[in-house]
């Protein structure tokens, strides 16, 4: 097989991005999106979050790949192109092929830069499937390049990334999946309600690495906007909406603190907060009513015992 190969179809307008981060510092609920997270420092603090013992959703989906790995692929079908939706590290995915078996895999991520190192170590172990990374947004657009799927396509949505969406914007987004997945299937990692110790103790630990996380966004952020934010200066806040199915984090001053950037600044008063994550939970019949209603017809679902997470198929 051929190296693989790397496509970069939206490029990065550094200027819109900061003006864009600016306006949501000065909305009325000001806010910071979720992507500022993952600088290499904030990577590093999420997978140390993954190892906590508080942090259920990577083990509880381990354990299903690894108990219904072979039901799910025998309801999947013959795979042509695997398309890996936030591929990182490519190792969720990787885990499958001797399962799935896709003839081609497409890792999908913001930055092609994210993946290159991960693909071209995979390709190493799986020469025979043809693998090509693509840098795209798939939030909010998810228009393929023409001749990039061949065969049955399998989207591949690992983790609890769907519920950083709202059920509305989840909902357009499987929507997307579906115009593009005819013929095939969507495998996507969905977290469960569950009662409100559970959830609050896995977005804020005790040995405080979510804390940690979270505040980084602050320092991440004054580097792309050039903002002054004084990380001590605020603290970690982490709660259960339960009318809302959903988590929010948020980073709230701890006095009254002024935040300048290059033409522009906030005055925060003490107590005033920063929300920079949802995090919605499912029951496992609101997610499967929301498969069928983006189209997917049929679904099939396999959860734990303890019903923390689930792992649902849909196919056209």
């Amino acid at each position: 097989m051929p190296e693989p190969r790397f496509l970069q179809i939206q490029q990065v307008d550094a200027g819109a991005e900061r003006a864009v981060a600016r306006a949501a510092l000065l909305a009325p609920r000001a806010s910071i999106a979720p992507k500022y997270f993952y600088d290499r420092l904030g990577s590093l603090l999420f997978e140390a979050i993954t190892a906590l013992p508080e942090y259920y959703p990577t083990r509880a989906e381990a354990r299903l790949f690894e108990r219904h790995g072979a039901a799910m692929a025998q309801a999947i079908g013959v795979v042509g192109t695997m398309f890996d939706l936030g591929a990182g590290s490519c190792a969720k995915a990787a885990g499958l092929f001797p399962l799935i078996e896709p003839a081609r895999y497409v890792a999908v991520d913001v930055s092609v830069e994210f993946v290159r190192e991960a693909l071209r170590r995979l390709h190493r172990e799986h020469p025979r499937i043809e693998m090509t990374a693509l840098g795209m947004d798939f939030s909010s657009s998810l228009a393929l390049p023409a001749g990039l799927s061949h065969g049955r396509p399998l989207f591949f949505y690992p983790g609890s990334s769907i519920g950083n969406f709202t059920p509305d914007e989840a909902l357009a987004f499987l929507r997307r999946v579906r115009s593009q997945a005819d013929g095939g299937a969507l495998l996507v990692g969905v977290d469960l309600v569950k009662p409100r110790q559970v959830l609050e103790a896995a977005y804020d630990d005790a040995l405080g690495v979510t804390a940690a996380f979270n505040l980084n966004m602050l320092r991440h952020l004054n580097g792309v906007i050039g903002s002054d934010f004084d990380v001590a200066q605020w603290r970690h806040v982490a709660l259960y909406d339960e009318n809302a199915s959903r988590i929010e984090m948020h980073l709230e001053a701890c006095a009254p603190t002024l935040v300048r950037w290059p033409g522009g600044e906030r005055r925060f008063a003490a107590g005033e907060r920063i929300l920079t994550e949802y995090s919605y939970k499912y029951t496992l019949d609101r997610f499967e009513s929301l498969l069928r209603a983006a189209g997917f017809t049929q679904t099939r679902c396999w959860s734990d015992d303890r019903g923390d997470f689930a792992i649902f198929l849909g196919l056209p």
